[in-house]
């Protein structure tokens, strides 16, 4: 049976860049990497709810990615 090690997570506030010339809303990313692999998803969503007051651009969305290896 398979299993899975977490290597890394990181977390990415989704901004809003305003609208392009076609009316299309443009998304921009601030990543933090070394998150720990640890950490619940109430912690992560702590951090990236206080770090998001001190962008520039208003807060669309918040991403948590993770990197596992799966072995045997």
């Amino acid at each position: 049976m398979a299993s899975a090690n977490t290597l890394s997570s990181a977390l990415s506030l989704v901004l809003d860049g305003g609208l392009d010339e076609k009316g299309k809303q443009i998304l921009k990313r601030k990543s933090f990497r070394n998150v720990k692999a640890t950490a619940s998803q109430d912690a992560v969503y702590a951090v990236a709810q206080a770090l998001a007051p001190l962008q520039t651009l208003p807060l669309i969305d918040i991403e948590r990615t993770d990197v596992f290896q799966i072995h045997e």
